[in-house]
């Protein structure tokens, strides 16, 4: 049971809300304390089994005629197992929470109950935003962007414009990747009676806009100091990956996986570079 919901929390995918956590709480306070290891550990495990977790409930008829699921990219839990991952989601997450909402600020514990909002918000029902097109996306990038914003106020609530420029990037990088996630499994969706922005505007439509979601994401990175043009570089990587597939149709939108997967590798060699950076950066060599 415990590696069934550790299989559905995405392993792959941790890195992608724990790190921009703590490369966020580095740059603000310069120190790796308690408060540090705790978020980042929140942000590692706990939080992307209730994100994950409560996802795959609630998608359990999509998920069964959608032929990826169940590896690396997301696993089919039998319903048996559906009240122990909701439990696990629960039980993991709240007293991290409780002594982040704690110990952090008035501004971190506002950001950390949106992040736990749009958690919910964004699988299980009544709200199901993940079947509200465009908002689905918005949804699914405030997942990664608010640890963030999180680990920039929880020790002080005073944040430089430099962030936010660079999280509104990071935002839109976000948008792009969980629009073109949509598109392979738009014949899946649509089978399971889902609705998505991919399912919405249609597959090449869709596409196309994360591809130049991506260019305006590189291009605002530019306007930020180092590493953010060796940040931009890789951004123009992430639309070159997308553009080969400019011109897919709805019957044709599986064969986006390809690119899905080489998204995957992209974000560890994106996040390796961004983090070796940031951390050159706030532990400069003596």
């Amino acid at each position: 049971m415990i590696r069934s919901i550790l299989a559905a929390s995405r392993p792959i995918s941790w890195v992608n809300t724990a790190v921009p956590f703590g490369l966020a709480y580095l740059l603000d306070t310069g120190r790796f304390d308690g408060l540090f290891w705790l978020g980042f550990l929140f942000f590692l495990v706990p939080y992307n089994i209730a994100m994950y977790g409560i996802n795959d409930v609630f998608d359990y008829e999509s998920d069964i005629r959608n032929p990826r699921k169940g590896g690396i990219e997301g696993a089919v839990l039998p319903k048996s197992l559906h009240r122990p991952l909701l439990l696990a989601a629960g039980l993991t997450t709240l007293p991290p929470a409780l002594f982040l909402y704690l110990h952090g600020t008035a501004t971190s514990a506002l950001w950390l109950s949106l992040a736990l909002f749009a958690v919910y918000a964004y699988s299980a029902p009544p709200l199901r935003f993940k079947e509200v097109p465009v908002l689905d996306s918005i949804t699914s990038s405030s997942h990664f962007t608010l640890p963030a914003i999180v680990g920039a106020t929880l020790a002080d609530p005073r944040v430089e414009p430099g962030f936010w420029l660079a999280a509104a990037a990071f935002f839109l990088w976000g948008m792009s990747s969980h629009a073109l996630g949509a598109v392979q499994d738009v014949v899946a969706d649509r089978e399971g009676g889902l609705s998505s922005v991919a399912t919405g505007l249609g597959a090449r439509t869709t596409t196309r806009l994360a591809c130049a979601g991506y260019l305006v994401s590189a291009a605002l990175c530019l306007a930020l100091p180092f590493p953010g043009w060796v940040v931009a570089l890789l951004g123009v990587g992430y639309a070159v990956n997308t553009a080969r597939f400019a011109n897919v149709t709805d019957e044709t939108s599986a064969s986006v996986n390809r690119a899905w997967r080489v998204f995957l590798w992209l974000n560890f060699a994106t996040g390796g570079v961004i983090t070796v950076s940031v951390l050159f950066f706030v532990f400069p060599p003596q």
